[in-house]
């Protein structure tokens, strides 16, 4: 099962945001609990950051109409 975690736990300050908000199995989710990963051993796999619009339509979509491509601000 998938859960979403806090790397920074909300208990310590950790918000709801993009970059403090990973996906992890349940074991791994419940291995940390309300730890930063460093105080539990673990490591992230990758540095979250906030999803890019662009490639959300391409990945989603597959192509962009050249229409479009003003308005998403590529060239």
């Amino acid at each position: 099962m998938l859960t979403v975690d806090h790397i920074i736990p909300r208990t310590r300050g950790g918000e709801d945001t993009w970059e403090n908000l990973v996906c992890a199995c349940m074991k791994c989710n419940n291995k940390k609990g309300d730890r930063t990963p460093e105080e539990a051993g673990m490591h992230l796999l990758t540095i979250p950051r906030r999803p890019n619009h662009v490639a959300f339509i391409r990945h989603f979509v597959g192509r962009i109409d050249e229409k479009w491509k003003p308005y998403l601000f590529m060239k």
